[in-house]
């Protein structure tokens, strides 16, 4: 049995699961409460949160007594943060950078993926049973199901064709999940499949073609482009789902997926800190797993927000993960909590996320066809290839780019100059033609158009969010 699977956890929280979407708002406050004192309990393991939590007893804290912590604060001290002395950051680190490990259990029982970046700061994220136990069981239980009968008669998807598009070469979330459920049920390397998203468009359009996937799992803008290649003619698939979630799904963009492929688009929001933090109900609305994670939205000098008031971030708490506490962590995405309950009788928390909003940049290839690239494509590129975690990547023209970084000094021209390489490179395996990439250090970030935080921006939008440059 993969030691990352506990079958007798795994019942267990299904059937708390199960039934907490209807417990009364009373009944989940007594779960968070509990799960909270066990989770600080398990955090004076850590020497971190020892000096984090003081004299204070872990029964009697409140919440709202701890100060936020940052990822940066956090990885800085990783080897005093986890609450398994086993675990070593350098350790961790020897492990991720082996592609052959994806899906791998580390030391034989913790599930280890990466976070992209997108904050400035890459994060490494162990796991053991319990916490995956958690994940799955969310993931299973409480995303919609738009065919019931099939579910019903399919839970675990074995029938099924499912084409992930994304990130596909790293130990990102959603890669290592594929893996290791590849790995607990050899059953399911039929219906799991992944096509990368950093080929050129025709290529990635060819694989999902001739995986002809029943579910296409993929971020919100790969959705859309693989939607406008099938009202093309140029993709001939025909699923009965489509699954997005990493970056904000707009209504407009929910609308032309749905007309597109002939059926719904089933939306979730979840984080590496978190791998479920929140599903759609069949209203449509998304609701926060509240049983397991605490969100806070908070304001920009870190107060609380009312409900019904958009943060300018959000603190998290996982109630699930013992071996690398995250207590009012700052996960910096925009998030609001709706006052009012939803119309599907759910009691769990509706809540509106601002998450990831960067735009789809379209090129010039040399013989005039438009060549569109993904927001996140270009982000794995710069991350992976050149190690640039901070940065702001802006197209000023049909073939230029800018590329800017708020570090200082002959390291930051370093590795600008290392992610300028990286990024001609890419694009010219993409076919757009002769991009000029200009680089600046110690740069100040504009917001985009939402006033949040973009990594990549376009230089005109059109109304649906691709973005186009001629």
């Amino acid at each position: 049995m993969h030691r990352t699977f506990d079958p007798w956890c795994y019942g267990s929280v299904a059937l708390d699961i199960a039934g907490a979407d209807r417990a009364t708002p009373q009944a989940l406050q007594t779960r968070r409460e509990q799960r909270l004192r066990a989770l600080l309990q398990a955090a004076l393991r850590s020497p971190l949160y020892r000096r984090h939590l003081g004299a204070r007893a872990a029964q009697h804290v409140r919440l709202s007594d701890l100060p936020p912590l940052h990822k940066s604060d956090l990885m800085a001290h990783f080897d005093d943060w986890v609450t398994d002395r086993d675990v070593r950051l350098d350790d961790v680190r020897r492990f991720v950078a082996d592609p052959a490990n994806i899906g791998q259990p580390f030391l034989g029982r913790y599930v280890v993926w990466e976070s992209s970046g997108s904050s400035g700061e890459p994060g490494l994220f162990v796991q053991d049973a319990t916490a995956m136990a958690i994940y799955d069981a969310l993931d299973v239980l409480r995303r919609p199901a738009p065919r019931p009968l099939q579910r019903a008669f399919d839970p675990w998807y074995l029938t099924e064709r499912i084409a992930f598009v994304g990130a596909t070469g790293g130990h990102f979330a959603s890669t290592v999940s594929i893996a290791r459920m590849r790995a607990l049920n050899p059953a399911l390397h039929t219906a799991l499949h992944e096509v990368s998203f950093l080929q050129p468009l025709p290529r990635i359009v060819a694989d999902v073609q001739a995986i002809d996937p029943t579910i296409i799992g993929t971020y919100p803008s790969a959705a859309l482009l693989l939607a406008q290649e099938r009202l093309a003619g140029r993709l001939r698939v025909r699923p009965a789902e489509v699954w997005t979630g990493g970056e904000s799904l707009s209504h407009a963009m929910r609308r032309f997926i749905e007309h597109a492929f002939g059926c719904p688009v089933v939306d979730s929001y979840g984080a590496s800190e978190f791998f479920t933090i929140a599903c759609e109900c069949r209203c449509g609305r998304m609701h926060l797993n509240s049983d397991w994670v605490i969100l806070e939205p908070v304001d920009a000098r870190g107060r609380p927000v009312p409900p019904d008031t958009p943060g300018e971030s959000v603190w998290l708490t996982n109630l699930a993960n013992h071996l690398q506490p995250l207590i009012r962590y700052d996960l910096r995405d925009r998030v609001l909590v709706r006052s009012a309950p939803c119309e599907c009788g759910s009691t769990l928390p509706v809540i509106e996320v601002q998450g990831r909003c960067d735009d789809t940049l379209w090129f010039k290839a040399a013989n005039g066809d438009r060549v569109p690239v993904l927001p996140l494509a270009l982000a794995t590129v710069l991350e992976v290839d050149a190690e640039l975690f901070d940065f702001q990547l802006e197209q000023t023209g049909p073939r230029k780019l800018e590329l800017r970084s708020a570090l200082h000094g002959a390291a930051a021209h370093q590795m600008l100059d290392k992610g300028r390489h990286a990024l001609s490179r890419f694009l010219a395996q993409q076919g757009a033609a002769a991009v000029h990439i200009g680089t600046h250090s110690a740069c100040t970030y504009r917001p985009g158009r939402s006033g949040k935080l973009q990594r990549v921006i376009a230089a005109r939008t059109s109304r649906l969010g691709a973005t186009r440059a001629d």
